[in-house]
């Protein structure tokens, strides 16, 4: 592989890492075993507490990435329903709790058919959305205000997994387009069940044509790289 000219490749990003963080460590081994600097970025910034797909792209390939972003993906997430945290996921705690008695499977059925295609979904507000040039996940750990405008995003399905109820565990399989978020998603599906809810577990399955057999094990890239060279 030519990467610095230009290579497209992913890896499955590890839990609580940054999608900077991964793209980081893999520049700094490209760099290290080619022996000079490797232009590089990622088509699609994945949540810290998420894991899967991190498409990455090198060289003149880094054009490509606007493109890719665009690319259809799927995600399987698991919700805890009954609660919710600020930031819709496990990075904060639980700050509300909600009852669930009314929540049964032909319930959940019966409320996802109303997120299916185009639909208007508010970012969560601890995000990378950037309001004024500052991050939004940064105005509100800075104790500020933030109210985010409803952006249009298109989710093409909504596959149940398996739902727990005994512990209120919801699995879904979500195939979607550029810019959903899952949490946005969990919350809304939360409130459209009369309660409330978060992610307790994301990946990111497929981006694009690339699926999860295709990525790179994150744990093995040095490897990896001296064996495409």
């Amino acid at each position: 592989m030519d990467f610095i000219k230009g290579e497209i490749f992913a890896v499955d990003k590890p839990y609580k890492m940054t999608s900077f963080g991964a793209l980081a460590h893999v520049r700094y081994e490209l760099s290290h075993a080619l022996g000079r600097k490797v232009k590089i970025g990622h088509a699609g910034t994945l949540d810290p507490l998420a894991t899967g797909v991190l498409v990455l792209c090198t060289g003149k390939k880094t054009k490509d990435i606007e493109e890719l972003q665009k690319h259809q993906k799927e995600y399987t997430a698991t919700l805890q329903l009954g609660a919710t945290t600020a930031s819709y996921d496990m990075e904060h705690p639980v700050n509300a709790t909600y009852p669930t008695e009314q929540i049964t499977l032909e319930k959940i059925q019966s409320v996802l058919p109303q997120f299916i295609g185009d639909i208007e979904q508010v970012p969560p507000t601890y995000s990378a959305v950037k309001i004024h040039g500052d991050r939004a996940y940064q105005l509100r750990r800075d104790g500020e205000e933030v109210k985010l405008k409803p952006k249009l995003v298109h989710i093409d399905a909504i596959d149940i997994v398996d739902f727990d109820v005994a512990r209120m565990l919801l699995t879904i399989h979500v195939t979607c387009g550029k810019g959903t978020y899952i949490r946005a998603l969990a919350r809304d599906l939360g409130r459209a069940l009369g309660s409330g809810a978060y992610l307790t577990a994301l990946r990111r399955t497929r981006s694009g044509g690339i699926t999860v057999d295709d990525c790179v094990d994150f744990d093995h890239i040095k490897e990896w790289i001296a064996a495409q060279l």
